[in-house]
């Protein structure tokens, strides 16, 4: 009786060996598994555009026509002015790892160029620190381009929705210090991780200090944060249409 108990017990066993390696089989053949790994592979737009070599079609890309003289309605933010001027998207030191714009200019409209000055003179007068530009106007051809190689609203704003940016009234920006270096934020220009946002917990007291300084003279003359991204401010105190008027590179 026992001898037979375990010839069943051995029996069921194998059946179930046999059973799982036959599912295996139909799963491995089955296109919808494996559509499904494929999709929990699936790399974010970001994450894709990291593998690529940097700036490998940047040479490609057509010039967007300028236009010419500077309107009245717009002011140039230059390092004659104390500024330093580091448009990032005129290098492919930027998260497309593309060069987005044909040159690297910084414009804004005229409110929120005179508060920017403002700004930077306090900012020199208490600590011998200087603002640095990452970004200003984004013309609306640019804000295309940069859509071209990334549309995905999480990253870039569709170019006919525009952003403040695209209005003049937005500026990317941090602090450097009397030597011209970079006041630490915690992360780089563009990071799109958490520790990236304002109300991040984990920086050292240093790093808060910065960002609470870079913070609190912005919204002392009017600029407004976004919670997801320590080094850009919008003036909303006036409106202004999308505008596709490009700087010239000469």
């Amino acid at each position: 009786m026992k001898f037979r108990n375990i010839k069943i017990f051995i029996l069921l066993v194998f059946c179930l060996v046999l059973f799982n390696q036959c599912k295996s089989k139909i799963n491995e053949n089955n296109p919808e598994n494996k559509n499904e790994t494929a999709a929990a592979e699936k790399e974010t737009p970001i994450q894709e555009l990291k593998k690529e070599t940097p700036g490998e079609t940047s040479n490609e890309t057509p010039k967007v026509k300028t236009s010419a003289p500077v309107p009245s309605d717009w002011v140039e933010i230059t390092e004659d002015d104390g500024f330093k001027v580091d448009i990032k998207y005129a290098t492919v030191d930027n998260f497309t790892k593309k060069k987005i714009y044909d040159c690297g200019k910084c414009y804004l409209r005229p409110e929120a160029a005179s508060l920017l000055v403002k700004i930077n003179n306090e900012l020199k007068e208490k600590y011998g620190y200087s603002i640095k530009v990452f970004d200003c106007f984004r013309p609306k051809p640019y804000q295309q381009r940069l859509w071209d190689i990334v549309p995905d609203p999480d990253y870039v704003t569709p170019p006919n929705k525009g952003s403040m940016h695209s209005r003049g009234l937005a500026v990317d920006l941090t602090i450097a210090d009397k030597n011209g270096v970079d006041l630490d934020m915690g992360t780089a220009y563009d990071f799109f991780g958490k520790e990236a946002h304002q109300d991040y917990k984990g920086h050292s007291s240093e790093i808060n200090k910065n960002r609470s300084l870079l913070k609190s003279t912005m919204e002392k003359y009017g600029f407004k944060s976004i919670r997801t991204e320590w080094w850009h401010y919008s003036l909303n105190t006036k409106t202004y249409p999308l505008d596709e008027w490009v700087w010239s590179c000469e």
